[in-house]
């Protein structure tokens, strides 16, 4: 009990870091799904049916992604 007194006038500071920690968190979350490799063959598929790229220009950004993608999990097993 006496400690919860002592600790009051601390509860506005672990408030304000609990909401930075969540705030963090979400954006984290938010940089890796702008990101991530599906979203950008979405983008990318998008932008060939659209006729603002080439076949082969499809064909390079994809193979890129997906070097991206496999390196990404080669990190992942290696850590």
């Amino acid at each position: 009990m006496i400690r919860g007194l002592l600790l009051l006038p601390l509860a506005p500071v672990r408030g304000v870091a609990w909401i930075a920690g969540v705030l963090a968190g979400e954006a984290e979350r938010e940089r890796a799904e702008r990101e991530s490799p599906q979203r950008a063959l979405s983008e990318l598929q998008a932008a060939l049916a659209n006729g603002e790229i080439t076949a082969q220009e499809a064909e390079t950004r994809e193979a890129e992604l997906l070097d991206r993608v496999l390196a990404g999990h080669g990190r992942e097993a290696g850590a």
